[in-house]
C-alpha cells in the first residue's frame, strides 16, 4: 500500500472553551480516491477538514500530507498542496472578475505572464467556465460562483481537493454537473456532505464521523445501505430511497 496523501493518526481538539470537536480520530486517504465525510450537525467534520491545511493544529496526534508533519515549516507547501472549498463561494470569491480571482492565488506563489495565463485558463476549462473569465462573481449564479471557486483552487495545482458541502442549496440540474465535475477532475477528493446520494453517485469510500470519534469507514454503498448505522448517527436517505447492501 502506498503512503497516505492524508494521514491522520489520533487526532484530537478542542477549542478554547473547552469544546471537544475531535477524539482519537485515525484517517488516511490514498492518491486518487475519492472519500465522502459523513455526519450529523456537530460531528467534528469541519474541524476535522480544517487540520488538513494548518487552519487548526493538533492538540495531541499527527496529521501529515503527502508525508510532511503540518507545521510552520511546511504550511505553505501543504496549503498549496490541499486545495479547500468552502461551502460559500462568496468567502473565496472577492476581485473584479473571475479572471483574476482565479490568478490570485498563482500570483502569490510567484508565478507570471505566459505561465499565469495558461494555469489560469486550464483551471477554467477544468470547471468549464472559460466564457464567464471576464465576468464579476457576483453576476454569477451559485452554482457558477461554486465552479469559479473550485477553480480558484485548481490553479494553485493541489495534490488533494476538498469541498465543504459543493451541493448546498443548488438545484437538481446544477448538482448533477457538479457531481460530473468533480469525478471528471480525476484528483484526490474529500467531500464533506449531507447529501447521501451526491456521496454514493460520486465517492466510492466514505467516513462516518459523529461526536467527533470515526464510528465508520467503508464501501459508500455499503455503509448507507446500512439501516441501523444510519439511524444511530442521524443520517437518512431521501424518502423512498432504499439501498441493498
Amino acid at each position: 500500500m502506498s503512503t497516505p496523501v492524508i494521514d491522520v493518526r489520533g487526532l484530537s481538539f478542542a477549542y478554547p472553551d473547552g469544546t471537544e470537536a475531535l477524539d482519537d480520530v485515525e484517517l488516511h486517504i490514498h492518491q486518487g480516491e475519492r472519500v465522502a465525510l459523513l455526519g450529523p450537525n456537530g460531528a467534528g467534520k469541519t474541524s476535522l477538514v480544517l487540520h488538513l491545511n494548518g487552519i487548526h493544529r493538533a492538540a495531541r496526534g499527527t496529521v501529515e500530507v503527502s508525508g510532511m508533519p503540518i507545521d510552520d515549516a511546511n504550511l505553505t507547501d501543504i496549503r498549496r498542496r490541499v486545495g479547500l472549498v468552502f461551502q460559500d463561494p462568496d468567502d473565496q470569491l472577492f476581485m473584479p472578475t473571475v479572471r483574476r480571482d482565479v490568478a490570485f492565488g498563482p500570483q502569490n506563489l510567484g508565478i507570471e505572464g505566459a505561465a499565469l495565463d495558461q494555469r489560469v485558463d486550464a483551471a477554467l476549462r477544468a470547471v468549464d467556465i472559460a466564457d464567464l473569465a471576464d465576468r464579476p462573481p457576483h453576476h454569477l449564479s451559485l452554482g457558477q460562483r461554486r465552479r469559479a471557486a473550485i477553480a480558484g483552487v485548481l490553479a494553485m495545482d493541489p495534490e488533494i481537493l476538498v469541498l465543504d458541502e459543493p451541493t448546498s442549496n443548488l438545484d437538481p440540474a446544477t448538482r448533477r454537473e457538479v457531481a460530473s465535475l468533480v469525478v471528471r477532475l480525476g484528483i484526490t477528493l474529500l467531500v464533506v456532505t449531507h447529501d447521501l446520494p451526491f456521496a454514493l453517485e460520486v465517492c466510492e469510500r466514505a467516513v462516518v464521523l459523529d461526536r467527533g470519534r470515526v464510528v465508520a469507514d467503508g464501501p459508500t454503498r455499503a455503509l448507507l445501505a446500512d439501516v441501523e448505522l444510519m439511524r444511530r448517527h442521524r443520517l437518512e436517505l431521501p424518502f423512498g430511497m432504499v439501498l441493498a447492501g
